[in-house]
C-alpha cells in the first residue's frame, strides 16, 4: 500500500500535514534530529503526537538521524526506550552506533535507515535488512532503474524515496560546507544553508587586489551551489513500479501553507493521477526551479543559478478556524481587503473555489475594510461551508 509521508516541524504542522492527506508524518524530538532549528517536539509533545496520529489511523516516525559523538550515547538509550513506550511507529537513523543502541534498548521499534546513510545499491539495502532494518530511505542520487534493481534484489525491505522539496548540493545531504563557513555542523542538525548564498570571488596577492567580484557562470547568476527543488509528481507511478511504497516530502522547516499546498497536490496525484491541476498547484507556494534530479538518468542541470528561491503564485491569507451560517472565521496570515477575491485550499470539494470579500468584521464586531492585524480572527460572509484547517489564499 502506498504511503504519503509528510514532514512535521511542530504540532501545528503535524495537524496540517494529516488534514491535507498525509498517511504518515515524520518528526523530531528536541535532540538527535537533523533539523535542530525546527520547533520540534518535547518528550510530552511526542507522546501527545503519537496518540493524536494513531487516533486518526495514521503513523508517525521519529528522527534520530544525526551522526553521533560519544557524548550523545548517555541519553540515546533512554530516549529510544521512551519512544518505544509511547508507541512510535518507527525511528529514522543514519549512524551505525545509533542503530546498534536502538536495537539493543528498543528492539520492538521498527528502524528506518535515513537517506543520510547513502543507500545507493542492493548490497547496502541487503546489509541493513540483515541487521534488522524494516525500511531504507533511498539516496536521492538514484535513477528509477537503480531503484528497481534494489527492489528486485531485496524485496523484503520497504523502500522510501523523496518525491518533493529542497535538495542539497552535497551527496545525500552529507555536507561540511556549513560547518566550515559558519561553525554549524549540518550532520548534527545545524545547517546554515550556505549552499543558498550568493557568492563573490577575490583575487589578492603581493602585486594586486581585485576587490570582491561577482561570481557568474555563463552569465546566468551567482548561486553556484544552490540546487533546484525536487518534483517527482509526474513520475509517481514509475516510482511505484520500481518498488517504492513511501513517497516522502521534504520540509520540516517549511510553513503550514507550503505543507498544505504540496501535500494536497500529492494526495490528489496519488488518488487521481497527475494532471495540469497538480502541476499548477505546485507553483502556488514558494519554491526553486523544479527538477527530477537523477530519477530519469544523469542530469547536469540541477543548479538554480538565478536566485535563492522563487515566490509562489499565491499569497497566504488566512487559516480557517470555523464556519457557521454562511460566515467563515479566518485567522489572518496575510493582509487582505474588502473587494479581494480569495481562493480556497482544501482537501475536499471546496478546493479552488473562489469568493469575493463583500464585508469583513474584526473579532470585536467592528466592520473593517482593511484586514491588517496578524492573527486577528476576521469573520467574512462565504457562500461555501468551509472547515477548520482549510486555508484562504489570493492569486497574484
Amino acid at each position: 500500500m502506498l504511503e504519503l509521508l509528510a514532514p512535521a516541524g511542530n504540532f501545528a504542522k503535524l495537524k496540517t500535514s494529516l488534514y491535507f492527506g498525509a498517511d504518515a508524518a515524520y518528526a523530531g524530538g528536541k535532540l538527535f534530529s537533523l533539523r535542530s532549528f525546527a520547533d520540534n517536539f518535547s518528550r510530552e509533545e511526542l507522546a501527545e503526537a503519537v496518540a493524536f496520529v494513531h487516533a486518526l489511523g495514521k503513523k508517525i516516525y521519529i528522527t534520530a538521524n544525526i551522526y553521533a559523538r560519544n557524548s550523545d550515547f548517555g541519553l540515546l538509550g533512554d530516549y529510544f526506550s521512551y519512544l518505544s513506550e509511547i508507541g512510535a511507529d518507527g525511528v529514522i537513523v543514519s549512524d551505525a552506533g545509533v542503530f546498534s543502541t536502538l536495537k539493543r534498548r528498543a528492539p520492538r521499534l521498527p528502524v528506518h535507515i535515513s537517506t543520510q546513510a547513502n543507500v545507493t545499491n542492493k548490497e547496502a539495502a541487503a546489509f541493513w535488512k540483515d541487521q534488522g532494518a524494516s525500511r531504507v530511505i533511498l539516496a536521492r542520487e538514484l535513477s528509477l532503474d537503480e531503484i528497481a534493481g534494489i527492489h528486485a534484489a531485496v524485496p523484503e525491505i520497504e523502500l522510501e524515496a523523496f518525491v518533493h522539496g529542497a535538495m542539497c548540493i552535497s551527496y545525500s545531504g552529507r555536507c561540511l560546507l556549513s560547518d566550515y563557513l559558519a561553525g554549524r555542523p549540518s550532520n548534527r542538525g545545524e545547517c546554515v544553508q550556505a549552499c543558498r548564498w550568493k557568492y563573490s570571488v577575490r583575487k589578492k596577492d603581493e602585486v594586486s587586489d581585485s576587490g570582491w567580484l561577482d561570481m557568474e557562470e555563463d552569465g546566468r547568476g551567482t548561486y553556484i551551489l544552490n540546487s533546484k527543488d525536487l518534483n517527482m509528481s509526474a513520475h509517481l507511478k514509475e516510482l511505484q513500479a520500481a518498488g517504492v511504497t513511501s513517497f516522502k516530502i521534504e520540509g520540516r522547516m517549511k510553513g503550514e501553507y507550503y505543507l498544505a499546498t504540496v501535500i494536497n497536490a500529492y494526495r490528489r496525484c496519488i488518488d487521481g493521477g497527475y494532471s495540469k491541476e497538480v502541476e499548477r498547484e505546485l507553483l502556488t507556494a514558494a519554491h526553486r526551479d523544479y527538477t527530477t534530479a537523477y530519477a530519469l538518468g544523469q542530469n547536469a542541470k540541477t543548479v538554480n543559478y538565478a536566485d535563492s528561491q522563487t515566490k509562489g503564485d499565491c499569497d497566504y491569507i488566512a487559516n480557517v478556524v470555523g464556519c457557521k451560517e454562511g460566515v467563515v472565521y479566518a485567522e489572518m496570515r496575510g493582509r487582505f481587503f474588502v473587494g479581494d477575491t480569495l481562493e480556497v485550499l482544501s482537501p475536499d470539494e471546496n478546493f479552488l473555489k473562489t469568493f469575493k470579500v463583500e464585508r469583513a468584521f474584526a473579532s470585536d464586531g467592528s466592520e473593517v475594510s482593511d484586514c491588517k492585524r496578524v492573527q486577528e480572527v476576521y469573520s467574512v460572509p462565504c457562500p461555501f461551508t468551509l472547515h477548520a484547517g482549510d486555508i484562504l489564499r489570493r492569486r497574484k
